[in-house]
């Protein structure tokens, strides 16, 4: 291979991400926000099962962090194609904050479970919008595409660490020191990137013209997802995001009853995301065509380590299990590149916010999955029993596979 070909096809450094203006604030804004979601979700999803000593009870919480995104991602995500993304975000930041109050209010007067949950649902699809505007935003400011695949990882391995570190917090600060302060926290994450987005996003002005009226918002939904269904390539990488949320989604929604409080279920929790931010650092320096080709061999090993979480291991060697299966879930930084440059711009905010909503119902189904499993069974065995479910549904997406129009998509969008 040529001195020339080594440097057309080797990674640009993680320098240049950082280069690029606006985008290091971002990335600590990012990083805070999500410490914050993962200790509330924690500490939520502890105060149930302090209270219900049910697995299913606490995976239902778990659920509904969830499912609210389809609702907010489906019917507020296409606001990133209609209104400048700064605005959707500073919104969406301060109105997850408000709601945050309300659940500390609740929380320090022992309201009922299901007013805990009521305000968690309205908590979370405040957030939708955000999520479709922050993927419109990360594509609009790296023009250079390769260094973009670079941002994705780096963004991707920080969203796994902080997931972590949130999760590991969260164990200590329900254990140590209550619920409440954790949330406080979670407040404070959203004002300071409510805060940081004003300050360092730009007002760009919308791509395309949007269909008028609530019924040209509908039509627009409508449009996207008949899109995606004639799109082999978004079709299939969607797909196969769906299906593989059985496995990823187990592990997390049992910890807490595996091992028997959360103290040790936030580390368990944790396993998982450390070993997706592992498998992050090195998918993200393969070349994109070869990060692509991979993508189906790494989802179908994927559930393979938690096959055996069934035998009732120690909790040390599950941490290792579920480790080794969150390093392979690093196929969803090609899949979710590929899928975001694929996408046409001027519907980007509708689709990102479409697929966002099918991937948290994905996921929130298979929370649900594996509660109603290890109340069947134990908690062990309802993560092999997902895992063996995400087996066969990869197996058979494997065996019709897209690889030459993949290879031909990924060249087109990656063309310099």
């Amino acid at each position: 291979m040529t001195a020339r070909h080594l440097a057309r096809t080797q990674m640009p450094p993680y320098s240049e991400v950082f280069a690029v203006p606006g985008f290091a604030a971002l990335f600590v804004a990012g990083a805070l926000s999500t410490w914050g979601d993962y200790i509330a979700r924690l500490t939520v999803a502890a105060v149930v099962y302090d209270r219900t000593s049910s697995p299913l009870a606490t995976a239902t919480t778990l659920a509904v962090s969830l499912l609210p995104s389809i609702f907010g991602r489906t019917l507020l995500g296409p606001l990133a194609d209609r209104l400048p993304y700064k605005y959707v975000l500073v919104c969406s930041h301060l109105s997850r904050a408000l709601m945050v109050l309300v659940l500390i209010a609740l929380v320090t007067a022992e309201a009922p479970l299901a007013a805990l949950l009521v305000a968690l649902f309205v908590l979370e699809t405040l957030g939708g919008p955000a999520a479709a505007a922050n993927q419109v935003l990360l594509t609009d400011l790296f023009t250079d595409r390769r260094v973009y695949v670079r941002a994705l990882g780096m963004t991707a391995l920080s969203e796994q660490l902080n997931q972590a570190v949130g999760l590991v917090l969260g164990a200590l600060i329900v254990s140590g020191l209550g619920a409440v302060r954790g949330l406080v926290a979670d407040l404070l994450t959203f004002v300071v990137s409510a805060v940081v987005v004003l300050v360092v996003v730009k007002v760009r002005p919308v791509v395309g013209d949007s269909s008028p009226g609530l019924r040209g918002f509908f039509d627009d939904l409508g449009a996207a997802i008949a899109h995606i269904a004639r799109h082999p390539v978004l079709s299939r990488l969607l797909l196969l995001s769906l299906v593989s949320a059985v496995g990823v989604a187990a592990p997390e929604a049992v910890a807490i009853p595996y091992a028997g409080g959360a103290g040790l279920g936030g580390l368990l929790m944790a396993a998982p995301i450390a070993g997706a931010a592992l498998g992050v650092v090195v998918v993200s320096r393969w070349e994109p065509r070869v990060s692509n080709d991979r993508i189906i061999l790494l989802a179908l090993a994927m559930p393979v380590p938690l096959l055996f979480t069934v035998v009732g291991l120690s909790t040390p060697v599950v941490f290792v299990l579920w480790f080794i299966s969150g390093t392979l879930q690093a196929f969803m930084v090609p899949l979710q590149s590929t899928f975001t440059l694929v996408t046409p711009s001027d519907r980007r905010g509708t689709i990102f916010g479409l697929a966002g909503a099918l991937s948290v119902t994905a996921a929130g189904l298979s929370y649900l999955l594996a509660g109603w499993f290890s109340e069947l069974a134990t908690p062990g065995a309802a993560v092999t029993m997902c895992a063996v479910i995400c087996l066969g549904a990869v197996v058979l997406l494997a065996a019709r596979w897209p690889r030459r129009v993949l290879d031909e998509a990924v060249q087109a969008a990656y063309r310099e």
